[in-house]
């Protein structure tokens, strides 16, 4: 099936060829026969009910710094001109990203979107797994000092994260004799409106943070990634280790539960993570990790989700 493909990202010169889900994506969709164009929000249009983007025809290599070839920018109608949107730019989550959600919203009607800009945006990714308390740590999502003081005299050891951060950028853990709360707080305080994710401390994140990969809500392949000695952040970009992985019967619990509203709000390709059996975020926005798995365990993630979308086009 040839189909025109628009791929909403940050910059394509800049990934690494490496480790970039979206870059393997791209690459598996260009293997196929598609015709790829590449796009930033802020080069999106709304005027007369049609949605454009002025767009770059582009061509994937994995050549280092050197990943895309383009041709000259054109403006096409998302809604006429391409077949699939993939919306896979980096958070943050904000006013900029939801704008995006609901131009492309107005279009999914007609073109296949994906993530479902509708699901996505009511689905940032540590409010999602909220829907679960069952599943995650004991966790408090607020703004009030003193509920968030009383949450710490409960479970002493804690984790204080930006509610829409990512990547693992400011996140902190108080111990018990740690006494910057109140420092910290000002500090998120002062540069947000929003309130912070304080969660109990889980020892067992020394042995790593399980990275899962859902498409359709089915598991299609993970990895384990180890945190540096003496830290608690173990995503990839801030130095965490890839390993291979196998899956609990915990993890899968999470995974058969979850699965059911991944595919009711359209989104087919998630990331979920997982310490010690327990559920920490839902990442939605730009789920990565395909390509140190594929590494790991020879499972080609990208492949399994172009036949999905194959399937999905054919019954439109």
């Amino acid at each position: 099936m040839s189909l025109r493909v628009a791929i909403q990202m940050d910059p394509l010169e800049h990934v690494k060829i490496d480790g970039d889900t979206s870059f393997a994506l791209a690459e598996t969709a260009q293997a196929r026969g598609m015709e790829l164009f590449v796009y930033q929000p802020k080069d999106m249009s709304f005027e007369a009910g049609r949605v454009t983007a002025r767009v770059r025809p582009a061509k994937v290599q994995r050549v280092a710094g050197a990943p895309g070839v383009f041709g000259e920018a054109v403006t096409l109608d998302l809604a006429n001109d391409v077949d699939v949107v993939l919306m896979r730019q980096d958070p943050p989550f904000d006013l900029s990203y939801i704008t995006a959600c609901h131009m492309l919203e107005m279009i999914s009607d007609r073109t296949l979107v994906l993530n479902d800009p509708a699901g996505v945006r009511s689905s940032p990714e540590k409010i999602l797994p909220l829907l679960f308390p069952d599943l995650m740590p004991p966790t408090l999502v607020s703004r009030d000092p003193q509920a968030i003081a009383a949450f710490r005299e409960t479970h002493h050891d804690i984790i204080v994260k930006p509610l829409y951060g990512f990547g693992g950028v400011g996140v902190f853990r108080l111990r018990p004799d740690d006494s910057n709360l109140d420092s910290l707080l000002e500090l998120f305080f002062s540069t947000s409106r929003e309130p912070v994710m304080v969660q109990a401390f889980l020892p067992a994140v020394s042995e790593g943070d399980k990275r899962i990969m859902l498409v359709d809500g089915e598991v299609v392949g993970a990895l384990n990634r180890r945190p540096k000695s003496g830290q608690v952040r173990s995503n990839l970009v801030v130095g965490g280790t890839a390993e291979a992985t196998e899956l609990s019967d915990a993890d899968h619990h999470i995974c058969r539960t979850i699965g059911p509203e991944l595919r009711r709000r359209g989104l087919v390709l998630a990331g979920i993570d997982v310490i010690a059996g327990r559920l920490t975020e839902i990442n939605v926005t730009s789920p990565t990790g395909v390509q140190a798995i594929k590494k790991l365990s020879g499972i080609d993630i990208p492949a399994i989700f172009w036949d999905s979308v194959q399937e999905k086009l054919a019954r439109r």
